[in-house]
């Protein structure tokens, strides 16, 4: 894997790399389980519960991924009010991920 480089440092550091593959690697095992629910004919509503689960996950690791990414462009931008612009974005993405 090569590592992306910008100005301030490597895009996505060892510890976030980390958090994020973990995640992927839950929803994963999830999206196992419900293979298998499904296999097994499971009722709907017990299905579409964890099809939920997975989605918020998932939901999570995008958050992750745009933040690290927004949050870049801002401080990059050397724009004096970068952390409260990054702020409000994020208060935004949460607001429409929550809805999804």
């Amino acid at each position: 894997m090569v590592a992306k480089t910008t100005a301030s440092g490597v895009y996505l550091d060892e510890q976030r790399v980390r958090k994020l593959t973990n995640a992927l690697s839950r929803v994963e095992g999830h999206v196992g389980g419900i293979k298998k629910m499904v296999e097994e004919r499971r009722c709907a509503d017990e299905l579409l519960t964890q099809v939920a689960a997975v989605r918020a996950a998932l939901s999570r690791v995008a958050v992750e991924i745009v933040e690290e990414e927004l949050r870049l462009c801002l401080t990059q931008c050397g724009a004096s009010d970068a952390e409260e612009r990054f702020d409000s974005a994020m208060r935004a993405l949460g607001s429409m991920l929550k809805r999804g």
